[in-house]
């Protein structure tokens, strides 16, 4: 596997989040090529972790994508190997708490300072000026980039 510029991979996951790319393949795109899986197929591995899974306000995408990304790096491929899976949790838990270190949370609503009882419609919030404004969820893309290439690559 090729080094990595960091704050190249940073650069492009904030391009793909600010076309449109929600959080999780944000993440994901901008580094799926280090593992050959192709740009369309990465977008579509992760489109359903946005918005906390699904839009439910769960695991931030970002998080969900940096899990993703380790299973790629260290999951375990055979069901009896009790070793890999053990190094492949500890490996996300590291992931994870590190990005709570950083950013206050992995749980998205509490990112983006939601009511536990706020409703969660399907619907994606428009992409406008005033959404990327009041949203966390750029620097979140950010982090977890920055995150995952600095114990991984």
């Amino acid at each position: 596997m090729a080094s990595v510029d960091i704050e190249k991979r940073v650069e492009r996951a904030r391009e793909l989040f600010m076309s449109g790319y929600n959080c999780s393949q944000s993440v994901f795109m901008a580094l799926a090529d280090q593992y050959d899986i192709p740009e369309k197929q990465a977008a579509r591995l992760s489109a359903s972790f946005g918005g906390g899974i699904g839009r439910l306000r769960e695991m931030c995408g970002a998080c969900s994508a940096m899990a993703l990304l380790e299973g790629l790096h260290s999951g375990a491929t055979e069901a009896a190997d009790v070793e890999g899976k053990q190094a492949n949790y500890k490996n996300v838990q590291a992931l994870v708490h590190r990005f709570a270190e950083q950013n206050g949370s992995y749980i998205c609503r509490e990112l983006l300072q939601l009511r536990k009882d706020a409703p969660t419609p399907p619907v994606p919030d428009p992409r406008t000026a005033e959404y990327y404004r009041q949203r966390p969820c750029l620097r979140m893309v950010e982090s977890a980039v920055r995150i995952y290439c600095e114990q991984n690559l």
